[in-house]
Protein backbone atom coordinates (compact mmCIF):
# COMPACT_ATOMS: atom_id res chain seq x y z
CA UNK A 1 0.00 0.00 0.00
CA UNK A 2 1.12 3.52 -0.82
CA UNK A 3 -0.64 5.74 1.71
CA UNK A 4 -1.04 9.53 1.62
CA UNK A 5 -2.31 11.42 4.67
CA UNK A 6 -3.09 15.11 4.21
CA UNK A 7 -2.89 17.55 7.10
CA UNK A 8 -0.51 15.14 8.79
CA UNK A 9 1.50 17.61 10.85
CA UNK A 10 -0.78 17.67 13.90
CA UNK A 11 -3.97 16.46 15.55
CA UNK A 12 -5.95 13.61 14.01
CA UNK A 13 -3.83 13.57 10.86
CA UNK A 14 -0.59 13.15 12.77
CA UNK A 15 -2.02 10.32 14.86
CA UNK A 16 -3.29 8.55 11.74
CA UNK A 17 0.07 8.95 10.01
CA UNK A 18 2.04 7.61 12.98
CA UNK A 19 -0.29 4.63 13.35
CA UNK A 20 -0.08 3.74 9.64
CA UNK A 21 3.72 3.76 9.39
CA UNK A 22 3.83 -0.03 9.54
CA UNK A 23 0.83 -0.58 7.27
CA UNK A 24 2.56 0.33 4.01
CA UNK A 25 4.63 3.04 2.37
CA UNK A 26 3.60 6.20 4.20
CA UNK A 27 3.56 9.60 2.51
CA UNK A 28 2.36 12.79 4.17
CA UNK A 29 1.64 16.41 3.33
CA UNK A 30 0.98 19.61 5.26
CA UNK A 31 2.19 23.20 5.40
CA UNK A 32 4.82 22.81 8.13
CA UNK A 33 7.94 21.01 6.91
CA UNK A 34 9.55 20.68 10.34
CA UNK A 35 6.48 18.94 11.76
CA UNK A 36 6.30 16.63 8.73
CA UNK A 37 9.92 15.58 9.25
CA UNK A 38 9.07 14.45 12.80
CA UNK A 39 6.69 11.79 11.48
CA UNK A 40 9.41 9.81 9.74
CA UNK A 41 7.36 8.97 6.64
CA UNK A 42 8.88 7.52 3.47
CA UNK A 43 8.53 10.98 1.89
CA UNK A 44 6.55 14.19 2.30
CA UNK A 45 5.21 17.10 0.28
CA UNK A 46 4.99 20.60 1.74
CA UNK A 47 1.88 22.32 0.40
CA UNK A 48 -1.11 24.48 1.21
CA UNK A 49 -4.34 22.88 -0.02
CA UNK A 50 -5.82 26.32 -0.66
CA UNK A 51 -3.11 27.04 -3.26
CA UNK A 52 -1.94 25.44 -6.50
CA UNK A 53 -1.86 21.64 -6.14
CA UNK A 54 0.23 20.81 -9.20
CA UNK A 55 3.21 19.71 -7.10
CA UNK A 56 1.02 17.47 -4.95
CA UNK A 57 -0.53 15.94 -8.08
CA UNK A 58 2.96 15.06 -9.31
CA UNK A 59 3.80 13.66 -5.86
CA UNK A 60 0.75 11.36 -6.03
CA UNK A 61 1.71 10.27 -9.53
CA UNK A 62 5.32 9.53 -8.61
CA UNK A 63 4.36 7.46 -5.58
CA UNK A 64 1.27 5.77 -7.10
CA UNK A 65 -0.95 6.45 -4.09
CA UNK A 66 -3.66 3.83 -3.59
CA UNK A 67 -4.78 4.76 -0.05
CA UNK A 68 -5.87 8.38 0.24
CA UNK A 69 -6.68 9.96 3.61
CA UNK A 70 -8.31 13.36 3.05
CA UNK A 71 -7.81 14.63 6.58
CA UNK A 72 -6.78 18.28 6.16
CA UNK A 73 -9.47 20.77 7.10
CA UNK A 74 -10.09 24.21 8.52
CA UNK A 75 -12.71 25.59 10.89
CA UNK A 76 -14.27 29.04 10.92
CA UNK A 77 -16.63 30.18 13.68
CA UNK A 78 -18.99 33.13 13.35
CA UNK A 79 -22.43 34.25 12.23
CA UNK A 80 -23.18 33.81 8.53
CA UNK A 81 -23.59 37.57 8.08
CA UNK A 82 -19.96 38.07 9.14
CA UNK A 83 -18.53 35.60 6.60
CA UNK A 84 -16.72 37.09 3.61
CA UNK A 85 -16.55 35.66 0.11
CA UNK A 86 -12.84 35.04 0.67
CA UNK A 87 -13.58 32.94 3.77
CA UNK A 88 -16.25 30.95 1.93
CA UNK A 89 -13.94 30.22 -1.00
CA UNK A 90 -11.04 29.34 1.28
CA UNK A 91 -12.83 26.79 3.45
CA UNK A 92 -14.37 25.04 0.45
CA UNK A 93 -11.01 24.90 -1.30
CA UNK A 94 -9.36 23.27 1.71
CA UNK A 95 -12.20 21.09 2.99
CA UNK A 96 -13.90 19.98 -0.24
CA UNK A 97 -12.22 20.91 -3.52
CA UNK A 98 -8.83 19.54 -2.50
CA UNK A 99 -10.40 16.21 -1.48
CA UNK A 100 -12.13 15.89 -4.84
CA UNK A 101 -9.01 16.89 -6.75
CA UNK A 102 -6.72 14.50 -4.87
CA UNK A 103 -9.19 11.67 -5.44
CA UNK A 104 -9.14 12.43 -9.15
CA UNK A 105 -5.33 12.21 -9.06
CA UNK A 106 -5.14 8.94 -7.11
CA UNK A 107 -8.01 6.94 -8.64
CA UNK A 108 -6.12 6.00 -11.84
CA UNK A 109 -3.50 4.12 -9.79
CA UNK A 110 -6.19 2.45 -7.70
CA UNK A 111 -7.95 1.31 -10.86
CA UNK A 112 -4.70 -0.16 -12.19
CA UNK A 113 -4.53 -2.42 -9.13
CA UNK A 114 -8.30 -2.99 -8.98
CA UNK A 115 -7.96 -1.97 -5.34
CA UNK A 116 -7.97 1.27 -3.38
CA UNK A 117 -9.17 3.11 -0.32
CA UNK A 118 -10.36 6.71 0.01
CA UNK A 119 -11.22 7.89 3.50
CA UNK A 120 -12.51 11.40 4.11
CA UNK A 121 -12.32 12.84 7.60
CA UNK A 122 -15.56 14.75 7.99
CA UNK A 123 -17.15 16.00 11.19
CA UNK A 124 -20.25 15.45 13.27
CA UNK A 125 -21.00 19.09 12.36
CA UNK A 126 -21.55 17.90 8.79
CA UNK A 127 -24.13 15.39 10.03
CA UNK A 128 -26.02 17.49 12.58
CA UNK A 129 -25.19 21.08 11.68
CA UNK A 130 -23.54 23.58 14.01
CA UNK A 131 -24.79 27.09 14.68
CA UNK A 132 -22.22 29.78 13.83
CA UNK A 133 -20.15 27.26 11.88
CA UNK A 134 -22.23 27.05 8.72
CA UNK A 135 -19.22 27.07 6.38
CA UNK A 136 -17.57 24.23 8.25
CA UNK A 137 -20.81 22.23 8.51
CA UNK A 138 -21.59 22.72 4.82
CA UNK A 139 -18.11 21.71 3.70
CA UNK A 140 -18.03 18.60 5.89
CA UNK A 141 -21.51 17.61 4.75
CA UNK A 142 -20.24 17.84 1.18
CA UNK A 143 -17.65 15.14 1.96
CA UNK A 144 -20.46 12.76 2.88
CA UNK A 145 -22.12 13.31 -0.47
CA UNK A 146 -18.79 12.94 -2.24
CA UNK A 147 -18.13 9.61 -0.53
CA UNK A 148 -21.53 8.20 -1.47
CA UNK A 149 -21.21 9.21 -5.11
CA UNK A 150 -17.63 7.98 -5.52
CA UNK A 151 -18.44 4.74 -3.70
CA UNK A 152 -21.04 3.96 -6.37
CA UNK A 153 -18.78 5.10 -9.20
CA UNK A 154 -15.78 3.05 -8.08
CA UNK A 155 -17.36 -0.03 -6.49
CA UNK A 156 -16.71 -2.31 -9.46
CA UNK A 157 -13.03 -1.31 -9.40
CA UNK A 158 -12.47 -2.70 -5.90
CA UNK A 159 -12.19 0.80 -4.43
CA UNK A 160 -14.01 1.77 -1.23
CA UNK A 161 -14.85 5.33 -0.23
CA UNK A 162 -16.05 6.30 3.25
CA UNK A 163 -16.34 9.28 5.57
CA UNK A 164 -15.46 9.26 9.27
CA UNK A 165 -17.22 11.97 11.27
CA UNK A 166 -15.47 12.71 14.57
CA UNK A 167 -17.29 14.58 17.29
CA UNK A 168 -15.33 16.69 19.76
CA UNK A 169 -11.77 15.36 19.64
CA UNK A 170 -8.99 15.97 22.14
CA UNK A 171 -6.69 17.93 19.78
CA UNK A 172 -5.36 21.47 19.31
CA UNK A 173 -8.17 22.15 16.81
CA UNK A 174 -10.70 20.95 19.37
CA UNK A 175 -9.31 23.30 21.99
CA UNK A 176 -9.29 26.18 19.48
CA UNK A 177 -12.91 25.46 18.61
CA UNK A 178 -13.84 25.70 22.29
CA UNK A 179 -12.03 29.02 22.64
CA UNK A 180 -13.90 30.44 19.63
CA UNK A 181 -17.31 29.18 20.71
CA UNK A 182 -19.64 30.77 23.23
CA UNK A 183 -19.63 27.66 25.43
CA UNK A 184 -17.15 26.42 28.01
CA UNK A 185 -15.57 22.98 27.87
CA UNK A 186 -17.72 21.90 30.81
CA UNK A 187 -20.90 22.99 29.01
CA UNK A 188 -19.85 21.12 25.87
CA UNK A 189 -19.12 17.95 27.85
CA UNK A 190 -22.62 18.12 29.31
CA UNK A 191 -24.00 17.78 25.76
CA UNK A 192 -21.97 14.65 24.99
CA UNK A 193 -23.69 11.45 26.19
CA UNK A 194 -20.38 9.79 27.20
CA UNK A 195 -19.23 13.06 28.85
CA UNK A 196 -15.83 12.91 27.15
CA UNK A 197 -13.95 13.97 24.05
CA UNK A 198 -12.97 11.29 21.52
CA UNK A 199 -9.24 10.53 21.34
CA UNK A 200 -7.29 10.76 18.05
CA UNK A 201 -6.33 7.11 18.59
CA UNK A 202 -9.99 6.08 18.26
CA UNK A 203 -10.16 7.72 14.83
CA UNK A 204 -6.90 6.21 13.66
CA UNK A 205 -7.92 2.72 14.81
CA UNK A 206 -11.01 2.89 12.63
CA UNK A 207 -8.94 4.15 9.70
CA UNK A 208 -6.69 1.09 10.04
CA UNK A 209 -9.75 -1.11 9.94
CA UNK A 210 -11.22 0.59 6.86
CA UNK A 211 -8.03 0.12 4.83
CA UNK A 212 -7.88 -3.57 5.71
CA UNK A 213 -9.40 -6.34 3.61
CA UNK A 214 -11.74 -7.08 6.52
CA UNK A 215 -13.57 -3.83 5.61
CA UNK A 216 -13.81 -4.44 1.85
CA UNK A 217 -17.63 -4.57 2.08
CA UNK A 218 -17.88 -1.15 3.75
CA UNK A 219 -18.24 1.64 1.19
CA UNK A 220 -20.25 4.82 0.82
CA UNK A 221 -20.75 4.98 4.55
CA UNK A 222 -20.81 7.95 6.92
CA UNK A 223 -19.42 6.70 10.23
CA UNK A 224 -19.89 8.78 13.38
CA UNK A 225 -17.23 8.47 16.09
CA UNK A 226 -18.60 11.03 18.50
CA UNK A 227 -19.12 9.52 21.98
CA UNK A 228 -22.86 9.46 21.29
CA UNK A 229 -23.19 13.13 20.29
CA UNK A 230 -25.11 12.35 17.09
CA UNK A 231 -27.75 10.37 19.00
CA UNK A 232 -28.99 13.30 21.07
CA UNK A 233 -28.77 14.59 24.62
Amino acid sequence: MNILVTGASRGIGKRIALDLKNSGNLFVCARNENLLKEIGAKDYCVCDLADDLTELKEFISKNKIDVLLNNAGEYIYGGIETMTNEQIEHIFKVNVQSALFLASCAVPYMKENHWGRIINIGSISGVMGEANASLYSASKSALIGMSKALALELASDGITVNTINPGWVDTELGEKSIEESEFSKEEILECIPQRRFVSPEEISAYVKYLISDDAKGITGQSINICAGLSVGI
